[in-house]
């Protein structure tokens, strides 16, 4: 690829949009913050305990919290800031919208959708 064309697709990725997102475990006991372009394909990462090895240590699979971004850079920026939060502060984000810490994403997959994602 050219200096150009390089240059081209790096400013494309650069502008597409982003989610900063929240994740737990079954007894809500930990947290994870992550950012990513995709947010369904994300959750469902680690969901099937292909997200981070820290995600998938610690059973980190229910999605309590995200927020769209315009762009991937300001999900990175928001990650960075809520990485730098008191746990109770994060907490109180989270029951803002999500009071019964529901897994938001719990309707997104269907159970052989994750059979055949797990078999990769």
């Amino acid at each position: 690829m050219t200096e150009l064309g390089n240059y081209y697709y790096i400013h494309n990725t650069m502008e597409k949009g982003g989610f900063t997102y929240i994740l737990s475990n079954y007894k809500r006991t930990t947290l994870y913050i992550g950012v990513t372009n995709d947010i369904e394909r994300r959750v469902l990462e680690h969901k099937i305990g292909k997200g981070s090895k820290f995600s998938s240590q610690y059973q980190l699979k229910y999605l309590l919290y995200f927020e769209e971004h315009t762009t991937i850079n300001d999900g990175i920026e928001r990650e960075k800031q809520l990485k730098n939060w008191h746990k109770d502060w994060k907490w109180n984000l989270i029951k803002e919208d999500n009071p019964q810490l529901e897994d938001l994403a719990k309707d997104w997959y269907d159970e052989e959708m994750i059979k055949e994602n797990t078999a990769d």
